[in-house]
């Protein structure tokens, strides 16, 4: 779709990234994963069933030929948790991708910025290709960048909440001057607030439970690509400006106008 998206140094046709949880089995989670087009599947290390005699674990379940496995860190509370995982899911998968997660918050499921930075530094320095999740702040983004962050992953609303992009305005200033993909994670609960993030300039988007929970989780998967595809389109052909005030869609000169008041032939 008019360029790739490309992240670490590899390049992606599609700008929609999906999560594991929460479908209903395997079949369905891999039947919507085809109909979404998405490249880059995440999955919780602490949901990786190391090949368990006789058990069919979620790595036995997708066909990592066809995907770019970004292991998270889901659960973890502190920068030493989710950088031990990190190393656990390396050792595991032999991917050193990481979605890092830090959230010391079991309500809102909010990230810690001071251990997120911190562990994403500890994890580049290791060679690991980071995409932290953050919530949407300017500074903390550039801050990650300078880390050496392959992208930089803030939030539209709390994990799971599927309420969309409550968060559009900090969004543009992370947007702002970003010099690695903006990608939008967590809260987006129908196809329309994808192509919200991507008209905003986002460059992908990643969606979970939106899809795992539909009640056709695989037409729903089809329906965010369509998003994604329709936002993108619409951020590279420019919105028109907003006005405060009517303006005509045709030219108000060269109409002819009957008398005021009309006299009658």
């Amino acid at each position: 779709m008019h360029g790739p998206l490309t992240i670490g140094g590899q390049p992606f046709t599609s700008r929609l990234m999906l999560g594991t949880g929460k479908f209903p089995d395997f079949a369905v989670m891999r039947d919507a994963l085809e109909a979404s087009g998405a490249q880059i599947v995440t999955v919780a290390i602490r949901r990786v069933e190391l090949k368990a005699p006789g058990h069919a674990g979620l790595l036995d379940a997708l066909d990592l030929s066809r995907y770019q496995l970004l292991p998270n860190t889901a659960g973890c509370r502190t920068a030493e948790e989710a950088v031990r995982v990190a190393r656990l899911a390396r050792a595991a998968t032999g991917v050193n991708w990481v979605k890092l997660e830090v959230i010391p918050d079991p309500r809102w499921l909010l990230p810690d910025p001071v251990g997120t930075l911190r562990a994403a530094e500890q994890l580049v320095e290791e060679g690991f290709t980071v995409l932290p999740y953050v919530q949407p702040d300017a500074v903390l983004a550039r801050a990650l960048e300078q880390a050496g962050c392959a992208a930089v992953m803030p939030l539209a609303s709390p994990i799971g909440t599927g309420r969309g992009l409550r968060t559009a305005e900090l969004l543009r200033t992370v947007l702002d001057g970003a010099s690695v993909p903006i990608v939008v994670d967590a809260g987006l609960g129908v196809p329309s607030d994808a192509a919200q993030a991507l008209e905003a300039g986002a460059d992908a988007v990643l969606v979970n439970t939106a899809i795992a929970e539909a009640r056709d989780p695989v037409a729903m998967a089809r329906a965010f690509a369509l998003g994604v595809q329709a936002g993108r389109l619409a951020w590279r052909a420019g919105r028109m400006p907003k006005r405060d005030h009517a303006h005509p869609s045709s030219p108000p000169v060269g109409v002819p106008r009957l008398p005021d008041p009309e006299q009658p032939v």
